[in-house]
């Protein structure tokens, strides 16, 4: 199969799915969707179909042809230019295909391992980001600290939430007069929940946010429900994914699924979501395919967790009870591996917006 049969296939079931739960809703039959009023805007971020490199102009058109509210481009490389010409036409795009758009990038602490210098120095790369943002439109500009292996590093990740505060306080100014939030995620195993909201408050929440990732809580023993309670109160737009967790001899493996094929009770996560973070939209980031061990029963794997919670680790345990192994993907023999990986990405992300569709009822397209 082709990736351009494979697209209209997949986009033909999305549609056929929408097209049954309307019929069902006209008929007067009940439907699952019913239970949740059409309000929360639905959309996607570009790194779940990264496999395509798109730019912005066809990630637009992309979003537009699934019916979406907004899209989230979380790296810079998808806009071809930053001349404010170039600009404007992507952000009228947008506009007319009905879609919000939402802008971010990368890492933002100069003493990450994560961190490049292809925009500079880190307040430089903020600097950018937050001008970008606002010819765009966008209302945030979702950045990060770094990955897990930050916990590593010298002075831990106390040190790099350190430094990341000194480059967002830099920039204050500029971040309050465009009225854009510094969106900082929860990324890659980096902070536990607790640990961003130190980072927030430290640099100053009045022009300092989160991205909430549901699916990188899991890679900080946390369970995505408790997490997302507990930092509420900052979230000012989203990623999310589900896991699926299973108990192994050294002590679990995580492994990112589609929405709604995880452990995560997804109705209880997305009620707690829309009563805690109302007007907050729902950003699909599908990154399946592989499994990561998180061996806890070794004694040093706690060397980079000196501050754990024990009631954290106690939810993401239950978890792991409910879960099961599951493969990695690979490609069926002989077929190319670019376009085997388009089409699991894009069967990963349409069937997670059908869930939150049909399922639990988000779009506020009808």
């Amino acid at each position: 199969m082709n990736s351009s049969h494979a697209s209209a296939q997949s986009r033909r079931d999305f549609l056929k799915h929408a097209a049954v739960a309307s019929a069902a809703f006209a008929a007067g039959l009940p439907t699952r969707a019913q239970t949740t009023p059409r309000k929360t805007k639905l959309g996607f971020d570009n790194f779940s179909v990264r496999a395509f490199g798109w730019k912005a102009p066809q990630l637009i058109d992309y979003a537009a042809s699934l019916g979406l509210d907004s899209l989230f481009i979380t790296n810079l490389d998808a806009l071809e230019k930053f001349e404010d010409p170039y600009l404007a036409d992507v952000k009228a795009r947008a506009r007319d295909k009905g879609l919000d758009l939402l802008l971010g990038s990368w890492s933002i602490c100069p003493t990450s391992k994560a961190f490049r210098d292809n925009y500079g120095t880190a307040e430089e790369h903020l600097r950018l980001g937050l001008r970008l943002a606002k010819a765009l439109g966008s209302p945030v500009f979702r950045c990060v600290l770094g990955t897990r292996e930050d916990r590593k590093t010298e002075g831990g990740i106390e040190k790099r939430i350190e430094d990341t505060v000194k480059v967002c306080r830099a920039v204050r100014s500029q971040a309050l007069d465009a009225g854009i939030k510094i969106a900082i995620e929860n990324h890659a195993g980096d902070m536990q929940a607790w640990e961003l909201v130190t980072l927030v408050e430290a640099a100053g929440k009045d022009y300092v946010g989160v991205t909430f990732d549901s699916g990188n809580v899991t890679w900080t023993l946390e369970d995505p429900i408790d997490s997302l309670t507990r930092l509420a109160p900052y979230v000012v737009c989203t990623h999310i994914r589900d896991s699926m967790i299973w108990e192994t001899e050294t002590g679990a493996r995580v492994a990112w699924t589609a929405i709604g094929e995880g452990c995560t009770d997804a109705r209880a996560f997305f009620a707690k979501l829309a009563e805690l973070c109302p007007g907050v939209a729902v950003h699909a980031e599908i990154i399946s395919g592989f499994n990561i061990e998180f061996p806890y029963l070794k004694p040093d794997f706690w060397d980079v967790w000196p501050k754990a919670r024990g009631s954290d680790l106690a939810a993401f345990l239950a978890l792991a009870k409910k879960g099961k192994p599951i493969p990695p993907f690979q490609p069926a023999a002989g077929q190319d591996r670019r376009m085997a990986e388009q089409e699991y990405q894009k069967a990963e992300l349409e069937r997670s917006l059908t869930y939150c569709r049909e399922v639990i009822g988000l779009g506020a397209r009808t």
